[in-house]
């Protein structure tokens, strides 16, 4: 089986996460520069199989766009276009950051681990591809 990869999509930085080949676990991968993401994601798909892309979508309370949300569409074009044999789904990202934050806290993460804001990001995406696999589930 190939993995099913995550992407929590910000302007500076992006969070990624990933399942095991089983696609039981979702374990984060990495944090990394957002410029970046094309050319990680080429190299990573040269070394793993991976049969779906996770994106979370940044929307309101009210379902309406956030100041994120063009942002991450412009992303999801541009990962369609280099990318066109893996399917991307995306997926209400609403809560995760709060639930990362919150996650760090529960696991006794110090101060100045939980100030990293990659580490967030890569939470967040972890979160992100855990609740896909439990809807799937």
């Amino acid at each position: 089986m190939a993995r099913i990869l995550s992407i929590d999509y910000g302007g500076k930085r992006t969070g990624i996460a990933v399942t095991d080949p089983l696609q039981i676990i979702a374990t984060g991968l990495t944090t990394i520069d957002s410029k970046e993401l094309i050319p990680f994601l080429k190299k990573y798909f040269q070394q793993e199989p991976v049969e779906l892309i996770i994106i979370g979508l940044p929307v309101n309370w009210d379902d309406s766009d956030t100041n994120a949300t063009p942002l991450v569409k412009e992303a999801i074009k541009k990962l369609q276009k280099e990318f066109p044999s893996i399917p991307l789904k995306t997926v209400d990202e609403r809560f995760t950051s709060k639930m990362a934050k919150d996650a760090m806290l529960e696991m006794g993460m110090k101060k100045k681990d939980r100030r990293v804001k990659g580490n967030v990001d890569v939470i967040a995406a972890t979160i992100i591809l855990q609740e896909y696999l439990q809807s799937i589930g």
